[in-house]
């Protein structure tokens, strides 16, 4: 069994060697593919502890929210409407999508309607087991569709607009930096505190909302140092990629075909939705991609940082997803799933 501390050196060595290729969220790509391999090899027998991604969240989400100016959350709440509409538009072609899977795989719908559905992999296992259906097909499934995306959706829009330039406004620590503390304070005890509320996904939606409240307030807060961003993109990327047990695709390997071509095929549908609306609205395509791709907030967040789009609504199209499709989802499945019951009785 390889050490933690060796395998989060390798991450970042493969970190490196991306970022040295240009490639697109080097430091997050590079960890994910690393472990990922190291999982279905067999040299990595179980994930990485999962108390290790908060804190690569809590970096990612506060630095986020500095991107939360007063005009910013004006033009965002000016969108409000329209991101509605994505996230009900990207909710219902996950689900028609999963009609589809779910007579390809032979599978119930439920349980392909749950791996397809865009909410984080944790909430998708306990909605799976509050239903009986099992929960480790449908993990799988939701962790291949975020990590499909996130080396897809960079990779495509490098490979249109180019590689963008860099801005060391985005990534160095200019203003305020005695500040810095502050902003890691903020982001830590309000991921707590959301923990302690019961929320989804505390140590986003916190570090989000607080710095987010912060800096719309006029409040001007630092940036993090680049190896600070940096080590959270490899926590982030090295438990994602760890996640990839071999164990999971045994007995299982055609529906995690299927979901993986799923998971091309819906991409493919939200990106043209997403160019229509930005066609009718006027937003720009690739921030409106961004916002309808169904792919982590964490994930989405960074890479509309990283590519220069409006990160702030990006990041505010997820989270309405996010609060939109999680009453929803629990519902909406043990519906599904009697439906499943009244046919095979």
């Amino acid at each position: 069994m390889i050490g933690l501390g060796a395998i989060y050196l390798l991450g970042g060595m493969t970190g490196w060697a991306c970022a040295w290729l240009g490639l697109p969220l080097p430091w997050m790509i590079g960890p994910l593919l690393t472990t990922a391999t190291l999982a279905l090899s067999g040299v990595l027998a179980k994930p990485l502890p999962v108390r290790t991604r908060p804190y690569g969240q809590a970096v990612v989400a506060s630095t986020v929210g500095l991107s939360f100016t007063g005009e910013a959350l004006q033009a965002v709440l000016g969108a409000l409407p329209l991101l509605l509409g994505m996230a009900g538009l990207t909710a219902a072609l996950a689900l028609c999508l999963s009609v589809l899977q779910a007579r390809l795989a032979g599978a119930r719908l439920s349980r392909m309607a749950l791996a397809t559905f865009p909410v984080a992999p944790v909430e998708a296992a306990i909605i799976a087991e509050s239903c009986g259906i099992p929960p480790a097909p449908v993990v799988m499934a939701q962790t291949l569709r975020i990590a499909a995306i996130v080396v897809t959706v960079p990779l495509l829009l490098y490979a249109i607009d180019g590689r963008p330039q860099a801005d060391p406004g985005i990534f160095h620590a200019v203003a305020n930096p005695a500040l810095l503390p502050l902003l890691a304070v903020l982001a830590f005890a309000s991921g707590q505190i959301f923990r302690a509320l019961g929320w989804v996904n505390p140590y986003f939606l916190g570090p989000l909302a607080i710095t987010s409240a912060v800096t719309a307030c006029g409040l001007d807060l630092p940036h993090y140092p680049p190896p600070i961003l940096a080590g959270a993109q490899i926590l982030l990327g090295a438990w994602l990629g760890s996640t990839f047990q071999m164990h999971l695709f045994r007995g299982a390997a055609a529906e995690m075909v299927i979901s993986l071509l799923g998971t091309v095929l819906l991409l493919a549908l939200t990106s043209g939705a997403a160019l229509l609306i930005a066609h009718l609205s006027g937003h720009n395509w690739e921030t409106a991609i961004l916002g309808m791709a169904p792919g982590g907030v964490t994930e989405m967040a960074l890479t509309a940082q990283y590519l220069h789009q409006d990160v702030a609504l990006v990041t505010a199209a997820h989270v309405v997803r996010i609060f939109l499709l999680m009453p929803l989802a629990r519902p909406l499945i043990r519906m599904l799933d009697r439906h499943d019951r009244r046919l095979t009785s």
